[in-house]
C-alpha cells in the first residue's frame, strides 16, 4: 500500500520555517537590541557632513615688531570624496567646474589619486578662489553636488627675502613625517612648517583646528547646523632679528663674495705648477683649470670661487641673534605660490655643497675654523699649565716635533710643520722670541703647534676636553632646525669616518700626535658652524658663560593687533613668554689670569703693535692695516683672523674667517663671517666685519627696510639679486698683502 509522504515533507518545511523565522527574529531582536546604538550612529553619519575649520597660524614678527610671516584669508574649493568615487561621475563633475575654476580636468583627477590628500577627507580642487566663484557654486549644489568652498589661509611674507633661511617656509606634510604628524592629530593635507622658524617653532604657531558638524539630505545638501567648534589660533613669535641689520648684513655678505669672484690677487699662480717638458722644452701647467684668466697686464690669475658664505651676530650678553644671513639667499614666497615643476628648476638637486640653496650657512655649514680657532687652544694650553702668558717662544718659522723618534721621521712620516709663507720673502714667516700676546696677534702658527704637541704629552685628549667647554663638538641648542653637531678630532670619530670611507683605510684608526697639532691651528678633523664660532667667542667675551643662542625673543597670545602698515602693535598684544635672560648652560672657570692675555692679542690683532724680527724687520698683526682706517673709539673691538686651507691645498680654494667682538659692555655684539673659498681671513671676511663693525658703532647709516614687491614668477631664479649698497668704502684695504 503506497504510503502518502505529502504530510511528512509539510512538516519538514514548516520546521524549515520555524528555524529560518527564529533566526531572522534573533537578528533583528540583536540588531534592535545589541547593536542599535552603533547602527543609529552610522545611519546619523551618513546624514551628516563634518566639514574642518583650519585654524589661523601665528604669525612672525622681527625684533622691533616688523611682520615678517602674515596670513591671507583664501577660499579653497573642495569635494566630499562620496560623490565621486564613479569614474563617470567624476568626470562629468571636473568637466562642469573645469571652465569655472579655470583649472584642466587632468588636474583635478591628478589630486584625486594623489597621496598628498586624505582619502577620508574632502578633496581641495583648487586653492585661492574669487569669493564670487564660491557663492556661485555653492548656490547651484545641484549642478555642483558635495562641491563647497572652504575657508582656509595662504601665508604671505611682506619682507621676503629677507631672513628667509630664518623664517623659513611651509609644505605639505612628507611621507616620513605622515605617523609623527597624525599623532598629533594633524590632518594629511595641512601644510606644516618644513624650514627655519616656521619649523622649529611649528607647535607654537599651529594652533588647533576647529569643526562643524551639518545634516544633510539625500542629494548632500545642508540642512541645518548641528554643532560647531571654533578653531584656536596659533600663537606669534616674536623674533630677536633686527630686519635693519639683517638687510645690511646679507647685502654685505652678497657684495663681498661677488667681489671676491672677480678679485686679481691670485696672480701668477701658476708659477706654482709650471714645468718644462723635458721632452719638448715647452713650459706647461702641472694643472690645467678653465677658470684662469689673465688681467690688463697679461698676468695669468686664478679668481676665487666665493660660491657661499654666512654671517652671525650676536649678543654676547644674552645670546640673542641680531642677524644671520647665509648666502646664496632664497625668496620663501615660492613656497607660496604651488611651485609644481618649477621646484627642480629654482632648487634642483645636486651633491655640490657650493651650489646648495636650501641650507643655512650659519648653522649647518661644517668647517675648520683656521687661527680663529687658536684662543681656545691659548685657554687649554694655560690652564694645563704647558704656557704661560710670559712664556717665550722661539719662532723660526716652523716646528719639529718632539716627540716622535727622529728615525721615525726619516722614513717620510711628518714631523715638521711651517708657518703662513711671507709675501715678501716667500718663505714661512719668523717672528723670533715671541709671548701669548704676539703669537695671537701675529698668528704664529708654529707656536700653537708646539701648544699642540705639548698638550698631547700631557694628556692625549685634554684639549678637545677643553675647547668643547666652548661649545664645540655639540650643538648650540639654537631653535632652529638641522642644526649641525659640529667635530672634535678623536679615536672615535677617526674610526667613524674610516668606516664611512671619509678618510682613506690608509689613515691610522686612532689619534695621532699630528692630528692634535692640526687641531691646534684649527685644522685638520675639526668642523664646526659660524654659529659654533660666534658663540664661542661671544662666551669669551662674556667671561666664561656660554650661553644658548636665541632666536625667538618673545611668544604672544595669537592676535597680536596691527599698527603701522607692515609692523604688528606688540604693545597691545598679550605677551605669554619673554626670553630676554640669557640661558646659561654652563660657565667655564675663565679667570682674568687666563681671559687678559687672550683678550690684549685679540685687542693687538686689530689695533696694533705687531713685533719685529729681525730688528730690521717689522710683523704686522694680521688686521693691523685692514682697520687703520676703522673709527676704533665708536665700538672698540677685539677680533681674530682665520684662513681655512682648502682642498688640495690649492690656495684659491681656501676659506675666510673672521671672528670678532665688542670690547663696550653696553654694546656687547659678537660678529662672525665665514667666506667659502674666498681667500685670506683678513682679506674677505675681515672686511666684512670691520663694515658690520661700523654699523653697529654707528658709523653707517642703516637703510630703510622696505616691503617686497610681488614676486615676479616669471623669472626663475631663487631670488632677485640685492640692490648696490650705497657706499662699500668700508670694505677697502690700506694694505694688499694681509695674510692669515
Amino acid at each position: 500500500m503506497a504510503v502518502d509522504k505529502r504530510a511528512v515533507r509539510l512538516g519538514a518545511l514548516a520546521l524549515v520555517s520555524v528555524v529560518l523565522l527564529s533566526v531572522v527574529g534573533a537578528r533583528l531582536w540583536f540588531l534592535q537590541t545589541v547593536q542599535r546604538s552603533s547602527l543609529q550612529a552610522r545611519v546619523q553619519l551618513g546624514k551628516t557632513r563634518t566639514q574642518y575649520l583650519v585654524p589661523e597660524r601665528g604669525r612672525i614678527f622681527d625684533a622691533q615688531g616688523r611682520i615678517l610671516a602674515d596670513n591671507r584669508r583664501v577660499l579653497t574649493v573642495t569635494v566630499d570624496r562620496a560623490v565621486i568615487r564613479r569614474l563617470s561621475q567624476r568626470t562629468e563633475l571636473f568637466t562642469r567646474l573645469s571652465g569655472l575654476l579655470d583649472t584642466p580636468v587632468e588636474e583635478m583627477e591628478r589630486r584625486y589619486n594623489s597621496s598628498q590628500y586624505s582619502q577620508f577627507l574632502p578633496l581641495p580642487l583648487k586653492e585661492d578662489v574669487a569669493e564670487d566663484v564660491v557663492l556661485q557654486i555653492e548656490s547651484r549644489s545641484e549642478d555642483y553636488p558635495g562641491v563647497s568652498g572652504d575657508e582656509d589661509y595662504a601665508r604671505v611674507y611682506p619682507y621676503a627675502p629677507l631672513a628667509s633661511h630664518v623664517i623659513g617656509f611651509l609644505g605639505l606634510i612628507l611621507k616620513n613625517q605622515a605617523a609623527d604628524y597624525k599623532a598629533q592629530d594633524y590632518l594629511p593635507n595641512e601644510s606644516v612648517g618644513q624650514f627655519g622658524v616656521e619649523k622649529s617653532m611649528e607647535s607654537v604657531l599651529h594652533g588647533t583646528r576647529g569643526q562643524v558638524v551639518y545634516e544633510v539630505d539625500s542629494a548632500n545638501r545642508i540642512v541645518r547646523e548641528i554643532s560647531r567648534v571654533d578653531p584656536v589660533p596659533g600663537k606669534d613669535v616674536q623674533l630677536t632679528i633686527d630686519l635693519t641689520v639683517q638687510q645690511y648684513t646679507e647685502r654685505i655678505l652678497a657684495t663681498e663674495l661677488q667681489a671676491k669672484r672677480t678679485e686679481t690677487n691670485v696672480l701668477n699662480m701658476a708659477k706654482n705648477t709650471k714645468f718644462k717638458d723635458p721632452k719638448d722644452g715647452v713650459i706647461k701647467y702641472k694643472f690645467v683649470n678653465e677658470n684662469w684668466q689673465y688681467d690688463a697686464d697679461g698676468n695669468q690669475y686664478l679668481p676665487y670661487p666665493a660660491p657661499a658664505g654666512s654671517i652671525v651676530i650676536e649678543n654676547y650678553l644674552t645670546g640673542q641673534i641680531a642677524a644671520m644671513a647665509s648666502y646664496p639667499n632664497f625668496d620663501n614666497r615660492w613656497f607660496t605660490v604651488g611651485l609644481g615643476d618649477k621646484f627642480k628648476i629654482l632648487f634642483p638637486e645636486t651633491k655640490d655643497p657650493d651650489k646648495s640653496i636650501l641650507v643655512n650657512r650659519a648653522i649647518q655649514g661644517q668647517y675648520n675654523l683656521g687661527s680663529t680657532f687658536k684662543p681656545f687652544v691659548a685657554y687649554s694650553g694655560l690652564t694645563a699649565g704647558v704656557i704661560t702668558p710670559t712664556s717665550i717662544f722661539q719662532d723660526d718659522g716652523s716646528w719639529k716635533l718632539e716627540s716622535v723618534d727622529k728615525a721615525v721621521c726619516d722614513t717620510g712620516v711628518r714631523c715638521e710643520y711651517f708657518n703662513a709663507t711671507s709675501s715678501g720673502t716667500g718663505k714661512p714667516s719668523k717672528y723670533g722670541p715671541i709671548m701669548l700676546e704676539d703669537a695671537l696677534a701675529v698668528s704664529s702658527d708654529a707656536y700653537f703647534y708646539a701648544v699642540g704637541e705639548k698638550m698631547w704629552e700631557k694628556n692625549k685628549t685634554l684639549l678637545g676636553q677643553d675647547v668643547a667647554l666652548f661649545g664645540f663638538g655639540s650643538k648650540t641648542g639654537i631653535d632652529l632646525p638641522y642644526e649641525f653637531t659640529g667635530r672634535i678630532p678623536s679615536t672615535e670619530l677617526k674610526q667613524q669616518l674610516i668606516a664611512s670611507h671619509v678618510l682613506g683605510k690608509s689613515e691610522a684608526p686612532r689619534m695621532l700626535v699630528g692630528d692634535n697639532v692640526q687641531l691646534a691651528i684649527g685644522q685638520g678633523l675639526l668642523a664646526a658652524s659660524p654659529l659654533q664660532l660666534a658663540n664661542a667667542y661671544s662666551t669669551l667675551a662674556d667671561g666664561g658663560y656660554l650661553d644658548r643662542p636665541q632666536i625667538v625673543k618673545a611668544i604672544y597670545q595669537g592676535g597680536v593687533p596691527d599698527g603701522y602698515p607692515g609692523y604688528a602693535d606688540l604693545p597691545n598684544g598679550n605677551l605669554l613668554q619673554s626670553f630676554d635672560q640669557a640661558e646659561v648652560i654652563h660657565q667655564i672657570p675663565l679667570t682674568p689670569s687666563i681671559a687678559n692675555p687672550i683678550v690684549k692679542g685679540l685687542t693687538r690683532v686689530i689695533a696694533g703693535p705687531g713685533v719685529d724680527y729681525p730688528s730690521t724687520v717689522h710683523h704686522y698683526t694680521t688686521g693691523e692695516l685692514l682697520f687703520r682706517n676703522y673709527p676704533y673709539p665708536s665700538l672698540p673691538i677685539a677680533g681674530k683672523t682665520g684662513t681655512a686651507q682648502g682642498s688640495q691645498s690649492k690656495p684659491w680654494f681656501d676659506s675666510s674667517v673672521f671672528a670678532s667682538f665688542s670690547l663696550d659692555p653696553t654694546r656687547p655684539y659678537t660678529v662672525v663671517s665665514y667666506l667659502e673659498k674666498a681667500g685670506y681671513g683678513a682679506k674677505a671676511s675681515g672686511p666684512v666685519v670691520k663694515c658690520v663693525m661700523e654699523l653697529l658703532g654707528g658709523q653707517i647709516v642703516k637703510d630703510p627696510v622696505t616691503m617686497s614687491d610681488p614676486l615676479n614668477t616669471a623669472v626663475l631664479t631663487p631670488a632677485q639679486a640685492y640692490p648696490d649698497l650705497n657706499n662699500v668704502d668700508c670694505l677697502s684695504s690700506p694694505f694688499d698683502g694681509l695674510k692669515d
